[in-house]
């Protein structure tokens, strides 16, 4: 079971948001503060599947305040929490998130930081070709194809092109069959 460290080590509440904005009232932190407590529910139990729940809604209601540091944090415990379940579905759906995250992460960075930058960006492709590779294990085949086109635009926004069409590709195979990517050399 992975140590519960949330909010007191995974995200400060300071420096979140511009100190202009940081205190003014808002559904996006009503949600968070709503998450929160959910979380501190959650925590006092310490299931996998509620802790798992609890940590990405907060993420979310992170990502909802562009605040993409604390999200991804909150993502990765998230993360931990439904690898104890097993559950292959939840453990995509984070995996989703966190590559979104990391990659809006990187688009939010100023340029003068290249370094963290670029990091956040390998983080977001390596979720991505986790995900490409647990996807063909999710329970619905249809949501297998909604994750791959979804993943496949993580990609296309960190700039591997190349990637997110073979993704795309493999979406429209499973959509349509053999025969929908483009394989015209069979056609002929």
């Amino acid at each position: 079971m992975p140590q519960s460290e949330t909010r007191s080590s995974a995200a400060p509440m300071h420096g979140l948001m511009p100190e202009g904005r940081a205190m003014l009232p808002s559904p996006a932190r009503t949600a968070l503060r709503q998450a929160a407590a959910a979380l501190d529910r959650a925590e006092q139990f310490h299931q996998p599947l509620e802790m798992a729940l609890a940590l990405a809604q907060v993420a979310r209601c992170f990502r909802g305040l562009q605040a993409h540091g604390p999200a991804e944090r909150y993502l990765e415990q998230a993360l931990a929490w439904a690898n104890t379940l097993g559950a292959i579905d939840q453990s995509v759906e984070i995996l989703c998130l966190l590559a979104e995250t990391g990659c809006s992460l990187a688009e939010s960075l100023v340029a003068g930081d290249g370094r963290s930058r670029h990091a956040a960006r390998e983080r977001a492709r390596d979720r991505v070709f986790e995900v490409a590779r647990l996807a063909g294990r999710v329970a619905d085949p249809e949501w297998e194809i909604k994750v791959l086109l979804r993943i496949s635009d993580v990609l296309d926004r960190c700039g591997d092109h190349d990637d997110a069409v073979e993704l795309q590709s493999r979406a429209m195979r499973l959509m349509y069959g053999p025969h929908a990517a483009g394989d015209a050399g069979d056609t002929l």
